[in-house]
């Protein structure tokens, strides 16, 4: 069966049995390269004594390769048009459990305290690239008991989400991720490795979750809503930008700059997150 889901014809066989027709506000594209999950899988660094939730199922291709690594797979779809599909392709894993939600409005906590015990947890997914960030800032801000996430996204959403503090590409979910998790871009997937292909290639970054976060800044809040605001005007300076977005005096701005020893005219993609961290401890002490 699993060497079937990644066949065109067979695709498009179960498509026409069970009347499914592609949705673009889900932003679907099925693997049909053979290698890919295996990849993947190999990636995500899975067990016989592992937990795995999977986010959005396809027709099954990457939650059956998962099955036959993980102890147990938990795999979230929120289109229920594929509900006959998978049972059919699925029917030989009792290992699986599919449920039909949206990931955005699950409560994660609660998913892996009763489908997993005391199970090593992790998350796979190949994510709409249209709702990449949301997905990844909701697994990360509320400290699950996971400890990695493997993702296919956009190559140039992988760069941003990637790219190392302090360069060029550097950004406001650069520094969220980099806070939370260690990240890596494992390899990239071209557009033919899908049906319908995407007009773009594809990356599989793995983020492995800081047990114990390497910044400590007073305020996680105040740290992310000065972020935030730096980045509002991006192609401004830091004092510019932080200045207009939370409505305060450059001198203050300036004075902040000084206190950490940093140029007064640095841009925000310059900053280290222990730079934004120090920053906020002074200029937002609310």
């Amino acid at each position: 069966m699993t060497n079937n889901l990644t066949s065109l014809s067979y695709i498009k066989q179960l498509s026409r049995k069970y009347g499914f027709k592609f949705d673009k506000k889900y932003g679907q594209n099925f693997i049909i390269n053979p290698s890919v999950c295996p990849r993947i899988a190999d990636s995500a660094g899975i067990d016989e004594n592992s937990g795995v939730i999977e986010i959005g199922t396809g027709i099954g291709v990457l939650t059956s390769r998962l099955a036959q690594r993980a102890k147990k797979v938990v795999a979230l779809e929120i289109d229920t048009s594929l509900q006959p599909i998978l049972a059919e392709t699925l029917a030989e894993y009792d290992n699986i459990k599919v449920i039909y939600q949206d990931v955005l409005k699950t409560d994660i906590a609660r998913l892996i305290k009763q489908e997993f015990g005391d199970m090593p947890v992790s998350v796979r997914a190949n994510l709409p690239y249209y709702i990449t960030s949301p997905i990844i800032m909701k697994l990360l801000e509320e400290n699950l008991s996971i400890d990695n996430i493997t993702v296919m996204v956009q190559k140039e959403a992988a760069a941003r989400i990637c790219a190392a503090a302090g360069s060029r590409e550097a950004g406001a979910i650069s520094l969220a991720v980099q806070y939370y998790s260690r990240p890596q871009v494992c390899f990239n997937v071209s557009p033919g490795s899908f049906y319908p292909p995407p007009k773009v290639i594809s990356s599989v970054i793995r983020l492995d979750i800081k047990k114990e976060k390497d910044v400590h800044p007073a305020s996680e809040k105040n740290m992310f809503r000065l972020i935030k605001a730096a980045f509002g005007q991006r192609r401004k300076t830091f004092v510019n930008s932080v200045s207009a977005n939370l409505s305060l005096p450059k001198a203050q701005v300036e004075s902040a700059l000084s206190a950490t020893g940093l140029d007064l005219m640095v841009r925000p993609e310059k900053l280290t997150l222990k730079e934004f961290a120090a920053l906020s401890d002074i200029l937002l002490t609310d």
